[in-house]
């Protein structure tokens, strides 16, 4: 790995030695001598034989293990007044992701969570696969090497006390930022920092602690940068003050996939006030000046003539048309045996709330670009590949991002905005417009299902799904990925596309089923949307179960209770049921909804209550989610995750999704795409976090499949239809913007 990341490991040994305060990690030990994550060699060894008894791979296994190798390449810094920094492989996009890490650190330190900082890393090439955040990974992958790297501090200032106090390293504890002795003394880790960093320090591999021994790790924690964001004061990429750095927006084509063939008023444009330059790039055309007003104003006034996308006659019927065309109807069955039902999912926009951008300042022998993305190595390679310098010559700045959901596993603005910093010849701060986010971002892929449920003797003998979606676009590394984690697990028939579907889409429940997925070809501009294809693969599925239970007349919870494989899913399922009082006398036109889900070694049920008496304005009033995550590293975060993931089924299955008109979305703004606001949200909601199980479990991505379902069942039950085609109430009620 040294070598492929053109790397002289020895002196990166020697380097970290002789840091003037103490720096670890993990490569300060001898090569082959590394220590491995806590659990890492076990998940390793058991994915390589099919993971754990009885348990397929899910798409996080596979990550895991691609980033196996180099999981504890990571450093970890005190400085001398006390304060530690972990450099931070993965993005914060307002998952929490810096707090609970930062947890993981103060914890195996005896640290005060405020004295730990936890930076973002700029791209690290040596990493290989172990940058990529997504998948519901993060904590996933670095709870162990992350206890292992702090303990491994931990060890190394108790043994700089141990020799200048002459104490055996046994007998000393640490506390609150400092080394303890039996007698009572005490020094601060900054007062250790330089002792510890010395030659005569040994390099030894701490042991983390036991679960039983943590105190804040578990403990329900707030936000690190909660008071940032809501005071203005966090920095996000349009935030930072880059020497010269000029505003610049990019007049986009009327279609997706549009180009450039001729800009009519290209000298008049130039001459407007406050216009610095005015470039061609293949996405458009970029207009840079003075200010963002100046640059918008430029852009707008540009008379193009645009060639075609691809696409620019197709629309929403004709993508549904193809989607059923491209899968196989079932045969003919036997009258009173199949229970068979569609669903229709349109395409849904990732709508973060702070829309891509870049900084960009490309010379003739080096770039910097600032981007918040997920994938920073596939990033900075992109951008050299644009700018026609080598890798090693771009730098790569990870920035916080301000939501992503998907989203910025894609690189666009860096690239365009290195595009255009190399074409104007000066450094740019690229801004897409919330028109330009909605409307040439990412979507979630529109999808349709067909499922069949064979009956007999009062169970099912078998549940069959099959699944068409415009084909997701994966190149932003995750392919890279899965290629090199995969080829630790059993062969997965199919190619990339069929692969991921079965790594992220499978039944808890015990009855056979067969689950299968025919892509579309269509270059849409697709991407993972909280999830590859779990969201609405998932959602279909136990919408049709309570059907299934409708038809064999039973109780929807209990139907799902006695399918259930493991013990673990039951007390999930009959914990939501108790906590929600399942089964209650609700008015007519309203009802309850209920759904289960399970995916990255968690799992969740969720149970709403849903006002359907004017159908056009149906209201979920009333929510219980319940979840199993194994170890829960920062409780209070797993419930942001999953309120999230209810207020995303809330608006996906009721009014939020995309149009798709003649090659280009009609949505460009958030009073046109309907996601949920505060007035559709229950005020009447308890998540519940279930006992420790185990290692950490996925989080971020588990919430939608459930709370999507469980709405949709409420507005059936309520309404006396079920939905097949979501969202359930999407008119075109606005007037579009000029494309």
């Amino acid at each position: 790995m040294a070598d492929k990341a053109g790397l002289d490991r020895r002196g990166f040994l020697t380097h970290v030695v002789a840091a003037p305060t103490l720096t670890v990690a993990v490569s300060l030990l001898p090569a082959g001598e590394a220590v491995a994550a806590p659990g890492a060699q076990e998940r390793a060894s058991g994915a390589a034989g099919g993971l754990l008894p009885g348990l397929a791979p899910d798409l996080g296994d596979v990550l895991i293990l691609a980033g196996l190798p180099t999981s504890l390449l990571l450093t970890l810094e005190v400085g001398e007044d006390g304060t530690v920094v972990f450099g931070l492989p993965r993005t914060e996009v307002g998952q929490g992701l810096t707090t609970s890490v930062g947890m993981l650190v103060a914890e195996e330190l005896d640290l005060p969570l405020e004295r730990v900082r936890v930076r973002l890393d700029d791209a690290r090439p040596e990493l290989l696969f172990n940058q990529l955040t997504g998948s519901s990974n993060s904590i996933r992958s670095l709870y162990g090497p992350v206890r292992a790297v702090a303990a491994a501090a931990r060890s190394r200032l108790a043994g700089a006390a141990a020799r200048q106090w002459g104490v055996p390293v046994g007998r000393l504890v640490t506390r609150d930022g400092a080394v303890v002795a039996p007698d009572g003394r005490s020094a601060a880790y900054g007062t250790l920092a330089r002792a510890a960093a010395s030659a005569r320090t040994e390099a030894v591999a701490g042991t983390p602690k036991a679960v039983a021994e943590q105190r804040l790790v578990g403990t329900p924690t707030s936000r690190v940068d909660a008071r940032a964001m809501v005071t203005g004061r966090q920095r996000y990429t349009l935030d930072l003050d880059v020497p010269g750095a000029k505003p610049c927006m990019v007049r986009r084509p009327p279609a997706v996939n549009g180009t450039v063939e001729l800009v009519q008023n290209l000298d008049e444009v130039r001459a407007m006030p406050g216009v610095l330059a005015v470039a061609v790039i293949p996405t458009g055309v970029a207009v840079v000046a003075e200010t963002f007003g100046q640059a918008l104003a430029g852009k707008e006034a540009l008379r193009v003539v645009w060639g075609p996308g691809g696409l620019d006659d197709v629309s929403d019927g004709d993508v549904r048309s193809l989607l059923r065309g491209a899968v196989p109807p079932f045969v003919l069955g036997l009258p009173g045996r199949e229970v068979d039902a569609e669903f229709e999912f349109a395409p849904v926009s990732h709508a973060p709330l702070e829309t891509n951008s870049a900084v960009a300042d490309v010379r003739a022998d080096r770039a910097t670009v600032w981007t918040s993305t997920q994938a920073p190595i596939a990033a900075r390679s992109a951008v050299a590949l644009a700018v026609g310098l080598p890798s090693s010559r771009v730098e790569l700045k990870v920035v916080q991002g301000g939501g992503s959901f998907g989203r910025r596993l894609f690189f666009d603005a860096a690239v365009e905005a290195a595009r255009v910093s190399k074409a104007a010849g000066r450094p740019v701060r690229l801004m897409w417009s919330r028109i330009d986010d909605m409307r040439h971002g990412r979507m979630r892929p529109p999808t349709f299902h067909r499922l069949r449920a064979t009956l007999l003797a009062g169970a099912v003998a078998r549940f069959e799904h099959r699944m068409g979606c415009v084909e997701t676009d994966f190149r932003h590394g995750l392919g890279e990925a899965l290629t090199a984690g995969a080829t630790h697990l059993p062969p997965l028939n199919g190619a990339f596309g069929q692969t991921l579907f079965h790594l992220s889409v499978a039944s808890p429940y015990g009855f056979p089923a067969v689950q299968s997925l025919s892509e579309l070809p269509l270059r849409l501009h697709t991407g993972s949307w909280r999830g590859v294809y779990s969201g609405p693969a998932r959602a279909a599925e136990e919408v049709f179960v309570d059907e299934v239970a409708g038809r064999l007349g039973r109780d929807p919870v209990e139907f799902r209770r006695a399918h259930l494989r493991e013990a673990h899913q039951r007390a999930v399922l009959d914990k939501a049921a108790s906590l929600g009082s399942w089964g209650r006398s609700m008015p007519r036109g309203t009802a309850q909804g209920i759904a289960f889900h399970e995916e990255y070694r968690s799992c969740t049920a969720c149970l709403v209550e849903l006002d359907a008496r004017d159908p056009q304005a149906p209201r979920v009033t009333r929510a219980v989610v319940v979840a199993d995550v194994g170890r829960a590293v920062n409780p209070r975060g797993v419930e942001a995750q999953l309120l999230g993931g209810l207020t995303d089924g809330i608006a996906t299955v009721l009014r939020a999704g995309l149009h798709f008109d003649n090659g280009l979305p009609l949505e460009g703004s958030y009073s046109q795409f309907h996601y949920a606001r505060q007035k559709d949200s229950p005020t009447d909601v308890r998540v519940h976090v279930m006992p420790d199980r185990g290692e950490p479990g996925g989080v971020g991505e588990l919430g939608v499949p459930a709370a999507s379902a469980a709405v949709a069942n409420a507005f059936a039950r309520a309404t006396g239809r079920v939905p097949r085609s979501f969202p359930v109430n999407f008119e075109v009620d606005f007037t579009p913007f000029p494309r």
